[in-house]
């Protein structure tokens, strides 16, 4: 169901950009994606929804705080911002930004689970979170990376009740996340050759009609390649970098 106006608690539903130059970053996605990012209110502090074909997919947002990386965040939604936040810290989890009301859009929150992932809670107000998800150039999958997939089981079991259900993926050990048997994200233990100093994450993928194509499109616009494309069961997937530090991936589907 690519056109969604609503989501179930404990399923992720937005994804934004932390962005040391958001117009950049605007030009950058566009030339990818075909995504659209109008100026909205002044009051929204320069926060850009990225758009494609009017429909809200993603967010952009300039860096606020010193030290803070490029990077992609992962929302999930949730009943309740402030209720969350407090079991997120009674499962281990440290909450980097309290429960904050966005304008009338919604209430959330950021967190890094016991392993690091950082990530974040989403209470919706006039925005549910992105209207068209699973098509080319819209969000098809958050996968989290972790040294240690049996603590981020603990959590996320305990905060969202997802369940964790292993898979062959290749001939390599996978986690779907699962809710209400209804598979929403992945986790992924960290490949060893990943050096030490990079944190557990969620990893942002956007679908994509050609993987190699878009990889090309991409490079062309300043990005990086981390995994050139490579075939697995799910389709035809590359990791980037973003001019500006985000990592993110594209994947070609096998299947809807």
């Amino acid at each position: 169901m690519p056109r969604r106006d609503t989501y179930p608690p404990g399923t992720p539903s937005w994804v934004d950009l932390a962005s040391p130059d958001v117009e950049a970053s605007i030009g950058f996605y566009g030339s990818l994606f075909g995504w659209e990012a109008p100026e909205l209110a002044p009051e929204a502090g320069g926060y850009r929804t990225f758009e494609l074909g009017g429909i809200p997919v993603a967010g952009c947002a300039p860096i606020m705080m010193e030290g803070q990386p490029p990077a992609w965040l992962t929302y999930v939604s949730v009943d309740d911002a402030d209720a969350a936040a407090s079991q997120i810290t009674a499962a281990g989890g440290t909450v980097y930004v309290p429960p904050m009301d966005v304008l009338d859009v919604g209430r959330m929150s950021v967190f890094a689970d016991p392993t690091g992932g950082a990530c974040a809670v989403w209470q919706a107000g006039t925005h549910i979170g992105a209207g068209l998800v699973n098509e080319p150039g819209t969000l098809v999958w958050d996968e989290l990376s972790t040294r240690d997939t049996e603590a981020a089981t603990t959590f996320y079991t305990r905060v969202f009740g997802w369940e964790a259900n292993a898979i062959d993926m290749g001939g390599s050990a996978y986690t779907e996340w699962k809710l209400d048997g209804a598979t929403i994200a992945g986790m992924m233990e960290m490949p060893a050759e990943v050096p030490a100093e990079v944190p557990a994450h969620w990893l942002t993928y956007f679908g994509t009609d050609d993987c190699d194509v878009t990889v090309e499109r991409a490079v062309a616009g300043g990005a990086t390649v981390v995994v050139p494309p490579t075939d697995i069961p799910p389709g035809r997937f590359a990791v980037l970098i973003d001019p500006g530090g985000a990592t993110f991936a594209v994947i070609k589907m096998a299947t809807a």
